[in-house]
């Protein structure tokens, strides 16, 4: 089967079975290539080896920029998605009595910074989502006066439900409240342009299905709101002139890189743009057409396996995961008697956890949906 992602870039396949990005995304061969040559660079001629990486942050922003719609103006790195979340959290000009709202089934990385804010007065109010998810009629309800901000996953890590980001900041914004989007389970999968959608502020991670190493991530701030978010932890990469080191007072410059502080992460940045170029090369339609033909097939396989899938599928909402349970069959166990036949998922008491890639076949689908029911049908027989 021919895949948009080469397999080849993917040591992961000699061995494995790996759906499971989602998690953890797998280094491409390119990848490691291009930082093996920084690091070599490094160790045999120190800041001679090292500079000339520094020299291309602007470059690497502008190739992160452009694959999600943006200006390199708008991009700065940011060691996690907590980071991103955390810039924003605090750079928002909080007033007492003002709100955010978040969904009750987010990631850590998407919570803990905004309830940090309750120690400034801020209300965090938190929307349920087991009888209904955020939809644009769900937000218009909920949105008050006093709301500053929605922050919400784009994809939701536990389910894979995609949110219609671009009918949710028309609401958010005819409210008056920014829109600050947690990008990290569908960026490198889904398509996504930043203005097209009308988010104000996005924050991802690399280490999932962008294909980067840890310790990397982007934030894109909306050109024109900039300047309104305030600089909580500034460092000497701020300044608008940073190589001007006594000039302490100075303005700070005009671009989102402002928010980076210090010295950047270069290997991670590296990856990062090394992966843009890879998903730019290969075609992002074409690698996400692919994705949800997987995801697609699987649901269908998982259904003729008798299984429930807990993820809602459909247009508009289908990503790169899914989220399946067999009857009768504990969730973990069935997880780790996959991770023994070389299948790697995530799974947890709610569900096996699927996220297959651009690199990812029908075969291996297969593979998977036959050793789960296989050990579906083990257990029964054992059970007594």
């Amino acid at each position: 089967m021919n895949t948009p992602l080469p397999r080849g870039e993917f040591a992961a396949t000699e061995r494995l079975v790996y759906l499971n990005h989602a998690a953890v995304g797998v280094l491409p061969q390119s990848s490691r290539e291009a930082i093996n040559a920084l690091l070599r660079a490094h160790s045999e001629a120190g800041v001679l080896g090292t500079w000339p990486y520094d020299e291309r942050m602007a470059e690497y922003r502008t190739r992160i920029g452009r694959f999600i719609g943006a200006d390199g103006s708008e991009i700065a790195t940011v060691p996690s998605t907590s980071a991103g979340a955390g810039v924003l959290a605090n750079g928002i000009r909080w007033r007492e009595g003002d709100e955010i709202l978040l969904c009750d089934n987010e990631f850590p990385a998407n919570a803990v910074p905004w309830f940090a804010l309750r120690r400034r007065g801020v209300t965090v109010r938190l929307l349920s989502t087991n009888e209904q998810r955020l939809t644009p009629d769900r937000l218009r309800r909920e949105l008050r006066p006093q709301t500053r901000a929605v922050a919400l996953s784009w994809v939701s890590y536990a389910d894979g439900y995609r949110h219609d980001l671009a009918a949710l900041s028309d609401v958010a914004h005819a409210g008056g409240a920014l829109l600050c989007v947690d990008a990290i389970q569908g960026l490198g999968a889904i398509r996504l342009n930043v203005r097209d959608a009308g988010i104000d502020a996005l924050y991802a991670g690399a280490g999932k299905w962008m294909l980067g190493v840890h310790g990397i991530g982007v934030l894109y701030v909306r050109n024109d709101l900039i300047d309104r978010f305030e600089l909580a932890m500034p460092g000497w990469r701020s300044m608008l002139d940073m190589w001007d080191f006594h000039a302490y007072e100075q303005p700070y410059a005009p671009e989102a890189m402002r928010f980076e502080g210090g010295t950047p992460n270069i290997v991670g940045s590296l990856s990062l743009a090394q992966s843009v170029d890879l998903f730019e090369r290969c075609g992002t339609a074409a690698i996400e057409r692919h994705i949800l033909d997987l995801t697609d097939y699987l649901c269908e396989r998982l259904v003729q396996c008798g299984a429930d899938i807990i993820t809602q599928r459909g247009p508009g909402i289908s990503s790169g995961i899914v989220t399946f349970g067999l009857r009768g069959r504990d969730s973990v166990e069935l997880g780790r008697a996959l991770q023994h036949a070389g299948i790697v998922t995530t799974y947890r008491t709610t569900g096996v956890r699927v996220s297959p890639h651009g690199y990812n076949t029908r075969d291996e689908i297969d593979r998977l949906v036959e050793a789960a029911c296989a050990s579906a049908e083990v257990a029964g027989k054992a059970a007594p």
